[in-house]
């Protein structure tokens, strides 16, 4: 028996779990071993004992961590790829940019909804322009059309438009501005809907806002060029703004892609901007009594009509 116990306590020593490491690469071996001791035991008896002291897992080695360390940069033109379009006017076939679906770490959202990625601005890459007519539309409304939209686009378009050939790898902030103004031309020219010509004014000044986050401080005239940017955006929001209540009374949901409650509360949101808070207050309160309206999105225009409240107390004070 005390033979037996003995052969126990070595057993026990020999497979005791250790929580701090041996210092060391020969600590971290030790330590391995005592682990795959208890693991693989036993193989002996199956005529595998050369294998009761094998690693479970290799340790990495040092060319392994500096790669890992010099892992190569994401660069905005590693997050977009060229698409092929045919385009609905002229019927040419070209290729056009687009961001590449999921790629990118969303970082936050704007309160008029505008999403922020990291690495990449996706709104400058929302505008599908065939080099060949001119023709150009949010991705979403870059579609076949009919007989009478085409003849007005060829006309006052296609036959005037000169475009420059595009070069780079990405789109910068002026050229992506130069597509939604002719989408928007576009748009006008074939009598879009109010709804399409909105969200592209909404796009547009959406593009114009991250343009001025991304200026280089240090450039010249960073403040003038930074000032004429904003009132750009402002411009465009004021647009987007009207567009979308004549949308709202004139069309069918949904709109752009978004919902009765979305369109509402993005719109509730441009109308405090713009001080037009018996709009937004109709809004705001169409939202929270919708039984339809998620528990986010209602928390999001308490948070709205809080500010609204608040610019109305203060104005009351002026």
């Amino acid at each position: 028996m005390a033979v037996g116990r003995q052969h126990c306590e070595r057993i026990k020593e020999k497979h005791t779990f250790r929580i701090f490491p041996f210092a060391g690469g020969a600590g971290r071996e030790r330590q391995r071993y005592c682990e795959m001791a208890g693991l693989l035991s036993g193989l002996a008896n199956l005529g595998l004992g050369g294998l009761e002291k094998a690693k479970l897992y290799e340790e990495p080695k040092q060319e392994e961590n500096q790669e890992i360390v010099g892992v190569h940069k994401i660069e905005e033109k590693d997050l977009i790829y060229d698409r092929t379009y045919e385009c609905p006017v002229c019927d040419a076939q070209f290729t056009s940019k687009v961001m590449k679906s999921g790629k990118a770490k969303l970082e936050r959202s704007d309160m008029d909804l505008r999403p922020v990625y990291e690495g990449v601005d996706p709104i400058k890459y929302d505008v599908v322009l065939c080099p060949h007519c001119g023709f150009a539309a949010l991705t979403r409304y870059f579609k076949p059309m009919g007989p009478t939209q085409k003849k007005l686009i060829k006309e006052n378009i296609s036959d005037k438009v000169r475009l420059q050939p595009h070069t780079g790898d990405i789109y910068t902030y002026d050229e992506a501005m130069e597509r939604y103004r002719l989408a928007l031309a576009n748009a006008i020219v074939k009598q879009a809907r109010p709804s399409e010509k909105a969200y592209v004014c909404l796009k547009a000044a959406w593009v114009l806002r991250g343009q001025a986050e991304n200026m280089d401080e240090t450039a010249e005239n960073y403040d003038e060029k930074k000032a004429n940017l904003e009132a750009e955006e402002t411009e465009f929001l004021k647009n987007a703004m009207e567009g979308f209540i004549s949308a709202r009374e004139t069309e069918a949901f949904p709109m752009c892609g978004m919902d009765e409650i979305t369109v509402d509360y993005l719109l509730a949101v441009l109308a405090t901007r713009f001080a037009r808070y018996d709009v937004a207050s109709k809004l705001i309160s169409s939202i929270l009594t919708s039984p339809s309206a998620s528990t986010r999105m209602k928390d999001k225009a308490r948070d709205l009509k809080d500010m609204v409240v608040k610019a109305l107390r203060e104005g009351k004070k002026e």
